[in-house]
């Protein structure tokens, strides 16, 4: 979905696995759908770890316990805090659709698989890379108090933990981040400098005359 980035605050969910792979966020029998449906692929993200072959919810998975659940009056949980090396395994832009179509716009880890990483962005998801004493201590503080709530600013580029005030900041390229800021796809971004662009080419024909 596309939506502004500014400042999101919000709980998280701690789903804490290193080397969590496109497969485990979404089954690879999801991606032969040709919908383009966020409530399909949200009801998807991390199907076979939430529910078992009966499709009965996992009750000690952490998205069936209560606390993270998403409510109406709680609302969604915007955050989730991964483990290191997120989203490895094979390219499937179907891993971040799930992510988006579950309502998450930031996924906080020690580390993300290159190609993830991308198309997160390119999903308007944001990954936020925060160094291990960081992200040790959020997962602390979410043990804790599930109510932990995290900031991310985007325009300072600055993670912080609400509970215990620690601060860390995080790279983003500057178009990309320009791109969140606007909600801009690399189409949308295109079509905003399409004067500039007409112009440009107009210039250029009188050139060749």
């Amino acid at each position: 979905m596309k939506k502004k980035f500014n400042i999101i605050q919000s709980t998280c969910i701690p789903i804490n696995i290193d080397n969590c792979n496109t497969d485990l966020i979404i089954p690879a029998r999801y991606l032969a759908s040709t919908t383009r449906d966020p409530k399909f692929f949200g009801d998807a993200f991390m199907h076979d770890l939430r529910f078992d072959d009966n499709d009965v919810p996992v009750s000690d998975f952490v998205m069936n316990q209560p606390e993270f659940v998403e409510s109406p009056s709680e609302g969604v949980h915007e955050i989730i805090v991964g483990g290191h090396n997120w989203g490895s395994g094979s390219s499937r832009e179907h891993a971040a659709w799930a992510i988006a179509g579950y309502g998450v716009r930031v996924v906080i880890a020690p580390s993300f698989a290159d190609i993830h990483r991308n198309n997160l962005l390119n999903c308007f998801v944001l990954p936020v890379v925060v160094g291990e004493e960081f992200h040790q201590h959020l997962l602390k503080s979410i043990s804790e108090n599930p109510q932990t709530e995290v900031k991310v600013d985007v325009p300072q580029q600055k993670v912080t933990n609400l509970s215990t005030g620690e601060t860390c900041f995080f790279e983003l390229s500057a178009y990309k981040k320009y791109c969140l800021m606007n909600a801009y796809d690399d189409i949308d971004f295109l079509l905003s400098h399409k004067d500039k662009i007409e112009e440009f080419e107009n210039r250029r024909q009188l050139l060749t005359k």
